[in-house]
């Protein structure tokens, strides 16, 4: 037996056994940009689910102009694995352009679907295909050529449900619901799904390998993207002032929050308790998110890295003066550009100290649409708490893409405001106020918001003392830092823990962030059912770190740091925080652009095991440049 199980092992037991595999497989659809088939493949993810089979969908689309290749990805998986797979198990090939290169990339067994001039067979004798002749089946559906380039994407459908055992009152069901209940849309639609199953019933031969059957694993779920999640958080915060610049992949989160605010936060009189600004540019929309903070609003915005960059002068006024506000960072792949529609996590240096001098700065870091929602409001509960910008780091998988969650909380616990002056309070501290004095040792002074019964202030981005005068002195520029330095340390008690899992006997680690979460939790799986090997795991949850990431480090032999960047950029952050355990740290990093997935990490960490030397692998690129040891003793 190999070392790691295959997918063409798994198709070997296939085979053999006569038996299908039930609700566990992966779904590719190879489409072009623009073609409309972004709704038929949420009709097809949408159907499985309604099914009861788990499942997420990943859209991985180009990040210029309409025509080019696009790709939606389906994973459906009894066990509720929904992070990335690298097999494909069944190809929609649609796209002339990446015809070739799509079917030469499927491991031999699969099934392949394709348009018949593509000729698709002509490619591999490994692969079972099935030729459809797609315009002549939406030629006979419609005259209008417009409406038959839309309706071959739900002649597919059909064609996919047929072939694998999706019910068709699901179909409809979920194209009802795509459609909002417009009749003249549903009707065509349905017709066309109708099409692809009556073709495929009488001229595609069964297939015995992959079937998708009803189960009850999805009842009560939402099926929702982190942008609308993160959207309606903020909104239960009580956010009122939004400002942003749009920027994939972040652009989506206030798109929904105006629609969200739209519908909720509008009174009976027709006016508005909000504002929602497009501002010029990134810089304007981070000023006006502190100006609002500093006359007392909830305020927020969101951008992805180049707007973080842009950001960077007003993050050190924030940081310096003291300024509540919420920056969302859905992170892409840099640097500069980058692949705008790929997913990253590289944007971990640039928010730990984004501006110049000594600046330290507070991130959450969700790793679920459930922690999307709990963060929008949290987020701004700690910014006023720390008057602080506080960053929240999503990623463009997370906050674009459709994952299955329980539906969320109705937040109960009143919001956190902070230290804001009142008359009340000036009048405990004897008439004296200081903007920034410190008189509970926590680092945090009391603030005042202008047109209260409290002193008004004025401060700069220069230097100050405690009374937010100006002052070159250098002991006050000492205190001033050393106290910032006192209201991170503070942080550390507030900030959301990490999430846990410490099993007995385990002399291996892993510590993972954000969307790291799913892969590295079936790699965990198969680490302990292929080969018997126990791991515990420490999920990050913000910035700056509690003690639980020290403890975690200090009672493990190793510990595997996974993460979306070329760098480790977190890895050397904990490095800086365990000090001499940091030669137990062991780097595994995937930076494709794609979503990583459980078997790199499995294989990583098997490798790894067995060389004993190796402290870097380099994960989802060719063998020769994969793995590197360095010392980082």
């Amino acid at each position: 037996m190999s070392d790691t199980l295959t997918a063409t092992a798994v198709l070997d037991e296939v085979a053999e056994g006569g038996q299908p595999v039930v609700n566990d497989l992966t779904i590719h659809v190879a489409t072009i940009n623009g073609s409309g088939s972004q709704s038929s493949n949420n009709v097809l993810m949408r159907s499985i689910f309604q099914m009861g089979v788990p499942v997420s969908g990943k859209n991985m689309f180009p990040s210029n102009i309409a025509g080019l290749p696009t790709w939606f990805t389906i994973r459906a998986n009894k066990d509720g694995w929904i992070a990335r797979k690298k097999e494909v198990d069944l190809m929609v090939c649609m796209n002339p352009q990446t015809a070739r290169e799509d079917v030469e990339a499927l491991q031999p067994g699969a099934l392949c679907i394709y348009d018949a001039p593509l000729n698709c067979k002509s490619i591999r004798k490994d692969i079972e295909f099935y030729e459809v002749p797609f315009a002549k089946l939406a030629g006979e559906l419609t005259t209008d050529s417009r409406l038959r380039k839309l309706l071959t994407n739900m002649v597919y459908v059909g064609i996919v449900a047929e072939l694998i055992g999706i019910e068709r009152q699901e179909i409809v069901a979920a194209i009802t619901k795509q459609f909002k209940g417009k009749q003249k849309a549903i009707d065509p639609n349905v017709a066309s799904i109708d099409k692809g199953i009556e073709f495929a019933t009488a001229n595609l031969p069964k297939q015995n390998k992959w079937r998708i059957e009803r189960m009850n694993k999805t009842a009560g779920k939402i099926i929702i993207d982190g942008n609308a999640a993160a959207a309606i958080g903020a909104m239960f915060g009580g956010v009122t002032v939004v400002t942003w610049y749009p920027i994939t992949p972040s652009s989506s989160l206030c798109e929904s929050l105006i629609d969200y605010m739209k519908q909720h936060r509008i009174g009976s009189d027709g006016k508005a308790n909000f504002a929602i600004v497009q501002a010029e540019d990134e810089l304007a929309a981070i000023g006006m998110v502190l100006g609002a903070g500093w006359a007392g609003a909830r305020a927020m915005t969101s951008t992805s890295g180049p707007g973080i960059s842009l950001m960077a002068e007003f993050a050190g006024l924030a940081y310096f003066a003291e300024l509540p506000g919420v920056i969302w960072d859905i992170q892409r792949v840099g640097p500069s550009t980058g692949l705008p529609t790929r997913t990253a996590q590289g944007d971990v240096f640039e928010v730990a100290f984004l501006s110049h001098g000594d600046t330290q700065q507070i991130a959450l870091i969700p790793g679920s649409v459930e922690e999307c929602f709990e963060f929008g409001s949290e987020a701004l509960d700690l910014a006023e708490m720390f008057q602080a910008p506080i960053f929240v780091l999503s990623d463009l998988d997370l906050g674009m893409n459709n994952w299955m969650s329980d539906p969320f909380k109705y937040p109960e616990k009143p919001y956190q405001r902070g230290k804001i002056l009142s008359k009340e309070k000036l009048e405990e501290l004897g008439g004296k106020w200081g903007r920034y004095v410190d008189v509970d040792d926590d680092g945090i002074a009391w603030r005042s918001i202008p047109g209260t019964d409290a002193p008004s202030y004025f401060t700069r981005g220069s230097g100050h003392d405690s009374m937010a005068r100006y002052s070159e002195r250098p002991e006050d520029y000492k205190a001033t830092v050393d106290r910032l330095t006192k209201k991170y340390e503070t942080a550390r008690k507030f900030v959301p823990k990490p999430i846990v899992d410490v099993r007995r006997g385990a002399k291996i680690g892993f510590i993972a962030f954000g969307t790291t979460d799913f892969p590295l939790q079936e790699s965990r799986h198969q680490l302990r059912s292929e080969r018997n090997i126990e791991t515990s795991y420490l999920r990050l949850r913000a910035l700056p770190f509690t003690d639980d990431v020290k403890s975690f480090v200090a009672n493990h032999d190793r510990v595997y740091i996974v993460e979306q960047n070329r760098d480790g950029q977190m890895g050397d952050l904990i490095r800086l925080e365990v000090g001499e355990d940091q030669k137990k740290l062991r780097k595994i990093l995937h930076y494709t652009g794609l979503p990583c997935d459980a078997r790199s990490i499995t294989n990583a960490v098997l490798h790894m095991e067995s060389d004993g030397e190796e402290k870097v692998v380099r994960v989802g690129v060719d063998k020769r440049a994969a793995t590197q040891a360095i010392s980082e003793d």
